[in-house]
């Protein structure tokens, strides 16, 4: 299974999986084979993978999901909504997820990406 995510989701996922670290090295190492398989409908931008396991090694993350990644999401004005997380299942990325903590701000994805450019 190859096939390109969508640039929003790939920026991200390549902001948050830094180089250093060698868990996030091996995520990285797999984001040329994931697929999206579904998003939520509600516009935030929280995406689930589908990963041809048999194309790439697993990270050294251990058998049970854990959060791979994570960052604060941040308004213009410094005001900080939410959060976005990258998720992993036994090594393998399965998904993206964008928290909102406020009724107040609306939080997405693109306001995620524009966070991690900063």
């Amino acid at each position: 299974m190859t096939g390109h995510l969508p640039p929003d989701v790939a920026e991200v996922l390549h902001a948050l999986l830094d180089d250093d670290d060698p868990v996030h090295l091996a995520l990285r190492a797999q984001v040329p084979h994931l697929r999206v398989r579904e998003r939520c409908t509600c516009g935030c931008g929280t995406t689930y993978f589908d990963l041809d396991t048999a194309a790439v090694q697993p990270a050294p993350s251990g058998p049970s999901t854990v959060m791979a990644a994570e960052a604060l999401i941040y308004t213009e004005n410094g005001d900080c909504p939410g959060e976005v997380l990258a998720f992993a299942q036994a090594g393998y990325l399965s998904w993206l997820e964008v928290c909102s903590w406020s009724d107040d701000t609306e939080v997405t994805l693109a306001l995620a990406q524009r966070t991690l450019r900063r």
